[in-house]
């Protein structure tokens, strides 16, 4: 089975959509390439699901236009769409067999039995349920309840393929594994894919781009690379990775925390005054001796409050210069472990001048 039509571009433009005095989108517009992957991210109540079921037809919004290719699709009602959707909670048939839940699709769009019958295993040995026709949905784990949804949005082939946190009622272990399986397939099949979901690590692992979305608005659209190590602002920078944020000044092109100027990878992209410098744990080292540094760029002193055991690496705390309470991440080695420091031990860390990323004060969507 392969996707036996060109997968559409979407274009969205200026769409707006209210409830009362809420506003879920506020003219948002997003272009998306066809067979691209992009993924809505965001938190709860952020507008990402509003803006799914616009796509699919199931809220028709206020204003703005919803475009498959060049066709106006915001009056097209959702059977008409020709997309494939996998919901959060799956919405299977209790009452069908994997086969004829799979196979729904396609017998309301009158193809013959037979037909029906060898697409549907076609679409179950894609998603590697060969064999799990004759089941009932009650005999399935929840990763093959996953598995028979995906199998029942793509066998009728659509052009586009909506999914709305669909790996969201898994164990970590399993929503992983199947993170990995949904981009393979993805690839294999090339289908134009709008992913929603609240998980950042899953947006990063699936996306070819993410659309970082907050109160109806995108703050940020970019590749997971990009989005991760050069955030746009600070809720980006919060939402997506874990970080903290240190209060620096600009001045004359010159970024300082306290009274260190900070080595940047290029000029301040803010103009004169207060910033926030973006530490993430993982991009800190331990700076041995008292000198400036090592070569790892920029220093920030502080003093060592506690340590958290996490299998794959230590989580220390740090109290730094200026009271705000920081963390970096030490991998679990041998040779790490001997020079861990101790509660109440000063220490240097450095911060690498590719790393050092600044983002506004104020928070911006």
């Amino acid at each position: 089975m392969t996707a036996s039509r060109t997968a559409p571009t979407v274009t969205i433009r200026e769409v707006t959509k209210t409830y009362g005095r809420f506003r879920a989108l506020d003219a948002v517009s997003l272009d998306i390439a066809a067979g691209e992957f992009v993924t809505l991210l965001g938190p709860s109540g952020s507008g990402k699901t509003t803006l799914l079921m616009v796509l699919a037809g199931f809220v028709r919004p206020d204003s703005g236009s919803i475009r498959f290719g060049e066709t106006e699709m915001v009056l097209t009602p959702p059977h008409k769409r020709d997309i494939g959707i996998v919901f959060q909670n799956y919405a299977l048939f209790p009452h069908m067999s994997v086969a004829g839940n799979v196979g729904y699709p396609l017998r309301l769009r009158g193809v013959a039995k037979a037909e029906i019958a060898r697409r549907a295993e076609a679409a179950l040995a894609l998603v590697q349920l060969q064999g799990y026709g004759e089941r009932r949905v009650d005999q399935l784990s929840g990763g093959q309840k996953q598995r028979v949804a995906l199998a029942r949005a793509i066998v009728f082939e659509p052009r586009i393929l909506l999914m709305d946190e669909p790996l969201s009622a898994l164990d970590k272990k399993l929503r992983e594994q199947m993170q990995i399986e949904i981009r393979q397939l993805h690839e294999r099949l090339g289908i134009t894919t709008v992913y929603v979901t609240h998980d950042q690590r899953e947006a990063l692992t699936m996306s070819d781009r993410i659309a970082v979305i907050d109160q109806g608005r995108f703050a940020q659209i970019d590749t997971p690379n990009r989005l991760y190590e050069r955030p746009a602002n600070r809720f980006v920078a919060d939402f997506v990775g874990e970080s903290h944020f240190l209060p620096v000044t600009v001045a004359g092109g010159v970024a300082r925390l306290g009274d260190r100027a900070l080595a940047l990878a290029g000029p301040p992209p803010m103009s004169d005054g207060a910033a926030l410098l973006v530490v993430r744990p993982e991009k800190l080292d331990i700076v041995e001796g008292a000198g400036a540094g090592d070569g790892a760029g920029n220093r920030i002193d502080g003093v060592v409050e506690g340590s958290v055991y996490q299998g794959e690496s230590f989580l220390l705390q740090v109290r730094v210069a200026g009271g705000e309470r920081i963390t970096m991440r030490q991998p679990t080695r041998r040779e790490a472990l001997r020079r861990l420091p101790q509660a109440g031990e000063p220490i240097a860390l450095g911060l690498h001048p590719e790393d050092t990323i600044l983002v506004a004060a104020e928070r911006s969507a």
